[in-house]
C-alpha cells in the first residue's frame, strides 16, 4: 500500500500491486505489475503486463516483459531490454486545452451546472440558515478568509499525509474525494453572499443567488482572472460557512431551554 515493493534477484513473486511508493524488480514477477503512484525499475523478468498510472517505467538492459507496457509517460527502454507486447500510453489527467475552445467550454459548463445545483440545494436545505451565511460574509470578513485558507490548503495536506500511512489511507481517500464537493459549497456560498449584497430583500433568494452565480461564472471566462476569482470565491465561501455554523451553534447553546 505504501513504501517499496522490491523483488530481489533470484526471488519470484506473483502479481505485484503498488499503490504509493516505488518498485524495483531484479527477480521475477509471475503475473502483472501494477503501480498506481510509483516509479517502476525492471532489470529482471515480468511474465505479464506492466501498468503504471503515475510514475516512470525504466527497463534496464537484460529486462524482459512478456506482456504490454502501459504508462502515462513514455517508458525508458535500455538497449538489451525486451518487450513481448506493445507499448501504450495512458492518460490519467484530462487535458481540456487539447480540445481547444470546445474543451474549455465543456469544462466551464460542467463547473457551472455543478455549482448551480449545489448552491440551490445548499440554500434550500439551510433555509433560514442562509441569513447566517450572509451575515458571516458581511461582518466577519477576516475570520472567513482565515478559516477558508486553512480549510483550502489544510485538507489536501492532511489527505496526503494520511495516504502515506496504511491506517490513514481510507481517511485520505475520503478527504480527496470530498474536496470537489467542499469547494463547490464554498463557491456557492460566495455566490449567495455576492448576489444578496446586490439584490436585496424582499426579492426571492433564488434570484439573488442566480445573480451572484452568474457574475462569478462570467468572470470565470476571463483567462487568469477566472482562476483567481474561483480561488477567492472558494476560500471566502468556505470560511463564511464555517463562521456561520460556529455562530449558529453558539446561539443555539446560549438560547434558554423551555420548561
Amino acid at each position: 500500500l505504501s513504501g517499496r515493493a522490491d523483488v530481489p534477484k533470484g526471488q519470484q513473486v506473483g502479481d505485484l500491486v503498488v499503490f504509493h511508493g516505488s518498485s524495483t524488480v531484479d527477480g521475477t514477477v509471475n503475473g502483472s505489475l501494477t503501480a498506481f503512484d510509483a516509479p517502476v525499475t525492471i532489470s529482471g523478468r515480468v511474465n505479464g503486463d506492466v501498468v503504471a498510472f503515475n510514475g516512470r517505467v525504466v527497463l534496464r538492459s537484460g529486462a524482459n516483459v512478456t506482456g504490454d507496457v502501459v504508462s502515462r509517460d513514455a517508458p525508458v527502454v535500455a538497449q538489451g531490454a525486451a518487450i513481448g507486447g506493445t507499448t501504450r500510453r495512458v492518460q490519467t489527467n484530462v487535458r481540456w486545452d487539447g480540445f481547444g475552445w470546445a474543451g474549455r467550454l465543456a469544462f466551464w459548463l460542467a463547473v457551472s451546472v455543478s455549482t448551480l445545483v449545489v448552491g440551490l440545494v445548499l440554500l434550500w436545505l439551510v433555509g433560514r440558515g442562509a441569513a447566517w451565511i450572509l451575515e458571516a460574509g458581511r461582518t466577519r470578513v477576516g475570520p472567513a478568509i482565515g478559516w477558508g485558507l486553512l480549510v483550502f490548503f489544510g485538507l489536501p495536506i492532511v489527505a496526503i499525509i494520511a495516504l502515506v500511512t496504511v491506517v490513514g489511507i481510507p481517511l485520505g481517500l475520503g478527504l480527496l474525494a470530498a474536496l470537489g464537493l467542499l469547494y463547490a459549497l464554498g463557491y456557492s456560498a460566495s455566490a449567495w453572499i455576492l448576489g444578496r449584497s446586490i439584490v436585496r430583500a424582499p426579492t426571492a433568494w433564488v434570484v439573488a443567488f442566480l445573480v451572484g452565480w452568474a457574475i462569478l461564472r462570467v468572470a470565470a471566462l476571463i483567462p487568469i482572472l477566472g482562476g483567481l476569482v474561483w480561488f477567492v470565491a472558494v476560500v471566502f465561501g468556505l470560511g463564511a460557512l464555517l463562521v456561520a455554523i460556529w455562530r449558529a451553534r453558539a446561539a443555539t447553546r446560549g438560547a434558554p431551554v423551555a420548561t
